[in-house]
């Protein structure tokens, strides 16, 4: 049986009762669903997607290269832009896809580089592709703002990386006086 309540405007839901003798109604547990299950199926799915965030937007960047590449004129220079603009923008999206699989920390920081590097290279192709112009400004400007803020992602990372393997290597350049070697920065 379900009461409205007139202050708040909810649902409220009472148990069943059999008025002529007072006694609540017995209800099987698989009517009711079970909350643990679905806070359970919730958090499953809010980790990982927090932790592919960056692959998703680099997949979105990637789309959104590709677009603009196709919108270019096929003219000589339309052609050569799009030709670098393609191989350098889509290109981190597969380099973050190899940065995962990294076997040491130097090979992580390694592959950020790379991922970086081609950022950089397609921030200067859109740059150009603007300046030309060979598209219309507001197709290219939201894109060089994205390209902006995915070098600050990936420089900022690389610096946390180099930070954290400076700090695990610490431990191990301990002299013989017991002192812990300075790293020069």
């Amino acid at each position: 049986m379900k009461r409205k309540n007139r202050a708040g405007g909810r649902v409220r839901e009472e148990p069943n009762v059999d008025f002529a003798t007072g006694q609540k109604a017995k209800t099987s547990n698989v009517q009711r669903p079970t909350s643990n299950v679905q806070r359970r199926d919730q958090s499953a799915t809010a980790p990982s997607e927090r932790r592919y965030d960056l692959e998703e937007r680099l997949l979105e960047y990637a789309v959104r290269i590709i677009r603009l590449v196709d919108a270019l004129p096929r003219t000589q220079a339309g052609r050569h832009a799009a030709d670098q603009l393609l191989r350098c923008g889509t290109s981190p999206l597969a380099n973050h896809g190899e940065l995962q699989g990294a076997e040491s920390r130097k090979d992580f920081i390694h592959k950020l580089g790379i991922c970086l590097k081609e950022i950089r290279e397609a921030r200067r192709w859109l740059r150009l592709v603007h300046r030309v112009p060979l598209l219309t400004p507001s197709k290219v400007e939201p894109l060089i703002c994205e390209t902006e803020a995915l070098v600050k992602i990936f420089s900022a990372s690389i610096k946390t990386a180099q930070k954290n393997r400076r700090v695990r290597e610490e431990p191990n350049a301990i002299f013989a006086t017991g002192q812990k070697a300075r790293t020069s920065r």
